[in-house]
């Protein structure tokens, strides 16, 4: 059996943790298994799932940028204690350039993969930008789930390279394709009745926008009678947003859900998906949402390759929450359809996807 050391930095419900538990669920655990590093320990929304499934879970000191000479020695103990891994996939950028060589030091084919397009602003996005600079010159393999997002941490030579891999942020199709019952029976449990739902589900945090939000729902709230706003996700933001709702007098129209794994069901009960985001790597949410159906709008700052079908709108962020709004009432009375074939051609079935990485890791851990 090949096992892959998958480092993560937490295990909470996010893009790129759902990405790596839909490929886990789908590969043969016989042949193949997955361990995870996480710097995160408080966030840990898969962990149950992960060892049921018979992965480990090891726990490192998060990096505050100070500890250096901790976390190379905590590495460098934990590849001497666990000589078993011949793989290591990091899906941290940050300071994963301290790392990375002590694996390599061990013999450890290294894969670093890249989710965003960005590290936002200010000093600590600016240290970011600054430790990621050696990770070209130091891992073996590089993936990214779009073409941005690898040319973003990586540069246009590595994109162009043999050993870099675009890896879909693929779904379950079947699982999320458009089922009426299943929309009336997660209304119902809602409290929706004949309501027009906005949709938006993320997590709570300022790449997300999700101040934009807000402002798009109240102004449908001033041209819509029978509205709600159906708000999926946690994070730092939450709180705050919580607050601003009922500042703006929306509170009482907003279902706040929190973390919630039955996304699937949630898409279900929207007839529209606000993503309005300041960058993404690729936006998984958004392929989910294209998957059942539903009419989506998005920001301009959302990759290409994660508009597949003919319902996604993608509109300027400085064209304003009250344009937002029309053009999402122009579409309340859309008709779903089926779009499991559409999202498949496009490369975002989680079967062919974990049959591709699973035949990558075997090839890579048996070369060893």
């Amino acid at each position: 059996m090949v096992r892959v050391l998958h480092m993560i930095g937490s295990l909470e419900l996010g893009g790129s943790q759902s990405m790596i538990m839909n490929i886990y669920r789908k590969i043969d655990r016989e042949k193949l298994q997955f361990d995870f590093i996480v710097d995160h320990p408080d966030r840990m929304y898969f962990a149950d799932e992960i060892h049921k499934l018979g992965g480990k879970i090891f726990i490192m000191p998060t990096f505050v940028g100070s500890n250096v000479l901790e976390i190379r020695k905590k590495w460098k103990k934990f590849f001497l204690d666990h000589q078993e891994y011949k793989i290591l996939h990091s899906h941290v950028r940050s300071y994963a350039s301290l790392y990375l060589p002590i694996a390599k030091k061990f013999g450890i084919t290294t894969i670093i993969h890249s989710h965003s397009t960005s590290n936002g602003r200010g000093a600590t996005a600016l240290i970011k930008n600054i430790l990621q600079i050696p990770l070209r010159f130091q891992a073996d393999y590089f993936m990214a789930c779009s073409k941005c997002a690898g040319q973003w941490l990586f540069g246009k030579r590595i994109v162009r390279q043999k050993n870099f891999f675009i890896i879909r942020n693929a779904i379950d199709l079947e699982q999320f394709a458009y089922n009426e019952d299943v929309r009336i029976k997660t209304r119902k449990e809602l409290g929706i009745e004949k309501e027009f739902v906005l949709g938006f589900l993320g997590r709570v945090t300022a790449p997300k926008n999700p101040w934009f939000v807000l402002d798009v729902f109240n102004e449908i709230k001033q041209r819509k009678k029978n509205v709600k706003l159906l708000f999926v996700g946690d994070g730092e933001l939450l709180q705050e947003i919580k607050e601003s709702a009922k500042d703006k007098g929306l509170a009482k129209d907003i279902i706040f859900t929190g973390t919630k794994g039955n996304t699937f069901e949630l898409y279900a009960a929207m007839d529209a998906y606000c993503f309005p985001s300041l960058w993404e790597g690729l936006g998984i949410s958004l392929i989910e949402a294209q998957a059942s159906g539903v009419y989506c709008i998005c920001s301009e700052n959302i990759p290409d390759e994660a508009i597949v079908t003919d319902f996604v709108e993608k509109v300027k962020l400085d064209k304003g929450a009250a344009i937002w709004a029309r053009k999402i009432l122009q579409h309340q009375k859309y008709n779903r359809k089926c779009t499991s074939d559409l999202i498949r051609k496009a490369g975002y079935d989680i079967r062919e996807n974990a049959r591709w990485i699973q035949k990558f890791y075997l090839k890579i851990g048996k070369s060893i």
